[in-house]
C-alpha cells in the first residue's frame, strides 16, 4: 500500500516540473505563461522560442508522463496503481505545486502517459496526430481528435477497464484544457503550426 502512494505522488510530483519553464530558463527565453499563447507547453516554446526549445520541451513532457509509468510497471503495479499513478503525472503537469498550480494543457504528457500504459496504443495516437497535423496544419485539432480516439484506442489494442477508464478522465480534462482553443476553432481564428498565433 505504501509503495502504491508514493508512486501515485511521485507520479504527480514528476509531472510537476515543467519542462516549458525550465527549459526556457536555461535558454535566455522569455517565460512562457508571459508570451505568446502564455501556455507553458511545447506548442507555445515553438512560437517564442524555435524548433530546439521545443524538441527539448515536447520530450521532457512525454517523459514527465512515461517514467513514473514505467517505475509503476517496474515495481509490478497492478492496472490500477498504473493508471492512477498515470493520472497523477498528467495532473501533475496541468496543476504542478512547484508553479503555482499553472501548468500546460497536457498533450504531450498524455503521450507519454499512452507509451508507457501501452507503446501501441501510443504509436496508433501518434499516428492519428501526424495525419491530422499532416493534413490540417493546426496543433490543438491534432491534439484534440488524435485524445479523443484514445480510449477507442485502449478498447481495439488493450481492452483494460482501468487504462480505458483513466483515458476518458485525461481525454475529459483535456478538452477542457483547450476549451479556448475549440472555441477559435469553431471561429475558425486558431493559428496553424508555424505561424506566431
Amino acid at each position: 500500500m505504501m509503495i502504491d502512494l508514493l508512486l501515485v505522488l511521485g507520479g504527480y510530483l514528476f509531472g510537476s516540473i515543467s519542462t516549458a519553464i525550465v527549459t526556457c530558463k536555461l535558454m535566455g527565453l522569455p517565460d512562457p505563461r508571459t508570451e505568446g499563447s502564455q501556455n507553458p507547453g511545447a506548442t507555445n516554446v515553438l512560437r517564442i522560442g524555435g524548433k530546439k526549445a521545443a524538441f527539448v520541451t515536447l520530450a521532457g513532457d512525454m517523459l514527465k508522463g512515461l517514467v513514473p509509468v514505467l517505475i509503476a510497471q517496474a515495481l509490478l503495479a497492478g492496472p490500477v496503481i498504473l493508471a492512477a499513478t498515470a493520472l497523477a503525472a498528467f495532473l501533475g503537469h496541468l496543476y504542478p505545486v512547484f508553479f503555482s498550480f499553472q501548468g500546460g494543457k497536457g498533450v504531450a504528457t498524455a503521450l507519454g502517459v499512452l507509451f508507457g500504459l501501452s507503446w501501441q496504443v501510443g504509436l496508433a495516437v501518434t499516428g492519428i496526430w501526424l495525419g491530422m497535423a499532416l493534413l490540417f496544419r493546426i496543433s490543438s485539432l491534432s491534439a484534440l481528435t488524435s485524445m479523443l480516439l484514445a480510449p477507442a484506442c485502449f478498447w481495439w489494442l488493450q481492452p483494460e477497464p482501468a487504462f480505458i477508464g483513466v483515458m476518458v478522465i485525461i481525454t475529459t480534462l483535456l478538452f477542457w484544457r483547450h476549451r479556448t482553443n475549440i472555441r477559435d476553432l469553431l471561429a475558425g481564428r486558431e493559428g496553424k503550426i508555424g505561424t506566431d498565433r
